[in-house]
């Protein structure tokens, strides 16, 4: 049925999923208050109109909507269009299942195969705004010095005239067409990153303002709009012929200087507002996800924010995380990353190892442990991503552990691009919930710990000094990375050194 409000009684032992990426950690909702308005905050990352249940229940929408849940009820308001709940699916998966097949059906295709073979390398933490041509060269050399494997690298912001002015900064990079030659040649592929803003004193935005191709505001004016990088207008990419521009500016970038790819930053709903004047009416989460469409084109892709397009070949990265162990730092990959499985989002990327918020990350404030353990969290998701360079932070032997986390990743590449491509098909996430594997076995609030696929669980450590943990084994014969043999169902302490990632494949 679809009405435009929904009040559901939770049944015994029920959770939810679902709204925010960011809300990972108060997954699964159902045993305290939570209250969201999917149409005011998206969190910074992904969100998307769904909902789903334990107990085989949903509720979609191709709109935003509020939802509270307070222990015994779930309550769901709409001022955007009808909602529609549906129930008999048993379980988790069977609820998502019905829910992607019908509402986000995915597309058979996948992201650029490298992004799941090997690790990505953001130069953000490393250059900041100040990226040249020989810093991310010699950034690339010492990938490999180091004994890492090549993979995706990442230019990000600054490595542009001003903003929407997509033309290398000829200072910075007197010779790019040469740069990305050396990188391809050293096995690397080479994103940039862009976004929907215009500077306003540019000759870029003086050209495009009469085309009516920018956002306007509420009176009809040019929107400029703050966003971290100061003040800007915004690409209004409900427009065609404004997403014909920027792909334009973007696939000048690739026929003339041999770029593969890119990471397509912002479009976060703040930077809109419910009254713009855009080329058609739509919700500050319509403009999100015009902005994320206009990166379908690539299949080397990149972004943060993102309203709807669950199943379709889009990276979605986890948000900036802090420099710490709790509090948007290494204790939300794991709760986030499930989130985004269950949103429909199967092509995820936790955010840069060590965390990349760059205001709460330096040398000085460096804890080699916490950036041990956040690559080996990372090393079993669908992609992980470095940044900041361990080489330069850390000593020999955090530096060691780091390596042999970024070997794991790519030593499991087949099996991960395997992954992909089979989501591609059935729409399943690739980085698994345990409810969503094994529902007889009330693993609902297990959040440090996840199955990549069907057969593989894994067990990071996320608690600063801890050398051991507990694991829960579900029913079945589990054969760990360390030649053990565990049968469940059973909750086992491990020993876990700071070298070891444990991990167990189902027999």
């Amino acid at each position: 049925m679809a009405n435009h409000e929904i009040g559901i009684q939770l049944l015994p032992d029920e959770y939810w999923w679902g709204g925010r990426v960011a809300d990972g950690t108060s997954m699964p909702f159902g045993k305290s208050l939570f209250h969201i308005d999917l149409a005011a905050d998206s969190g910074a990352n992904q969100a998307s109109p769904l909902l789903i249940s334990s107990k085989g229940r949903f509720i979609w929408s191709e709109e935003p909507f509020v939802f509270q849940m307070d222990g015994e009820r779930l309550q769901v308001e709409s001022e955007h269009g009808p909602l529609i709940v549906g129930e008999g699916h048993e379980s988790l998966k069977g609820a998502y299942l019905y829910a992607s097949r019908t509402y986000f059906p995915p597309v058979p295709s996948i992201p650029e195969p490298l992004l799941f073979t090997a690790p990505q390398y953001n130069l953000w933490i490393e250059l900041l705004y100040e990226p040249t041509q020989e810093k991310v060269l010699q950034y690339a050399r010492d990938v490999l010095a180091n004994g890492m494997p090549p993979g995706v690298i990442m230019i990000d912001d600054n490595w542009h005239e001003p903003y929407g002015t997509w033309m290398f900064h000829s200072g910075r990079f007197p010779k790019p067409e040469q740069m990305v030659e050396e990188l391809h040649t050293l096995g690397f592929q080479v994103m940039l990153w862009v976004c929907p803003f215009i500077s306003p004193d540019s000759i870029t935005f003086r050209k495009l303002e009469p085309e009516g191709i920018l956002l306007q505001d509420r009176d009809g004016k040019t929107a400029i709009r703050k966003w971290w990088n100061g003040h800007s207008a915004v690409l209004d990419c409900t427009n065609p012929l404004a997403v014909a521009w920027i792909q334009d500016q973007l696939d000048a970038l690739r026929s003339d200087y041999g770029i593969d790819g890119f990471k397509l930053d912002a479009g976060d709903l703040e930077f809109y507002e419910p009254d713009d004047r855009s080329y058609l009416k739509t919700t500050p989460n319509g403009q999100s996800e015009a902005w994320a469409r206009v990166g379908l084109k690539y299949p080397l892709n990149e972004y943060r924010a993102c309203w709807k397009l669950a199943g379709q070949p889009l990276v979605q990265r986890l948000k900036d995380k802090q420099h710490k162990w709790e509090g948007n730092g290494l204790d939300c990959l794991i709760p986030d990353g499930l989130a985004q499985g269950l949103l429909g989002y199967a092509y995820t990327c936790p955010d840069m190892i060590g965390g990349g918020e760059f205001l709460s990350f330096s040398v000085e404030k460096l804890d080699s442990e916490l950036f041990v353990r956040s690559a080996q969290c990372s090393a079993l998701f669908p992609m992980m991503q470095f940044s900041a360079a361990p080489w330069r932070v850390l000593d020999s032997e955090h530096l060691r552990y780091c390596v042999e986390a970024a070997q794991l990743h790519a030593s499991f590449g087949g099996e991960i691009l395997e992954l992909a491509n089979q989501a591609a098909i059935s729409g399943e996430p690739i980085l698994r919930h345990m409810a969503y594997e094994f529902p007889e076995e009330r693993l609902e609030t297990a959040l440090d710990q996840f199955m990549l696929g069907s057969s593989l669980l894994v067990a990071p450590v996320i608690v600063k000094g801890a050398r051991a943990r507990h694991v829960i084994f579900p029913t079945g014969t589990w054969v760990g990375d360390d030649g053990t043999i565990v049968s469940g169902p059973i909750k086992k302490e491990i020993e876990v050194p700071l070298g070891r990632l444990p991990y167990y494949r189902k027999q």
